[in-house]
């Protein structure tokens, strides 16, 4: 069974930084797209950044390019994302997402129907 454990929330002031971090276990390869997403309280979930299976491939969401940086090491099953600039926008539940082994990257990365395992989110907030 694939599970995600994402760690590295918390509270930081406007401008700061933070890096997220989502262990898997359960993989018996290293051929999935990952993905990041968030929820900010009454809002719906919203992509922020995918990579493909061996981090050649990234895409963001407009409102966090230049500021966040998602990458990967799967020698040790973990995706991160560098988050710099942060401001109150930002804040909300930060979710890691999987495709299913044997995915290199996904047709629409940046919806949440083609993921099929996702962590259970850390908490990000950041103070104005």
């Amino acid at each position: 069974q694939v599970q995600l454990v994402e760690s590295g929330g918390g509270l930081v002031q406007a401008g700061g930084s933070l890096r997220l971090s989502c262990a898997a276990s359960g993989r018996t390869s290293s051929t999935y797209a990952m993905g990041w997403f968030r929820q900010a309280p009454g809002k719906e979930r919203e992509f922020v950044a995918a990579i493909s299976s061996r981090g050649g491939v990234t895409t963001y969401v407009d409102s966090v390019k230049g500021r966040f940086t998602i990458s990967r090491d799967n020698a040790k099953n973990t995706v991160y994302l560098q988050m710099n600039g942060l401001n109150p926008e930002d804040t909300a539940v930060y979710f890691c997402a999987s495709s299913r082994e044997g995915y290199s990257w996904l047709p629409n990365p940046r919806q949440a129907s083609e993921y099929n395992y996702w962590g259970r989110g850390t908490q990000v907030t950041v103070s104005s």
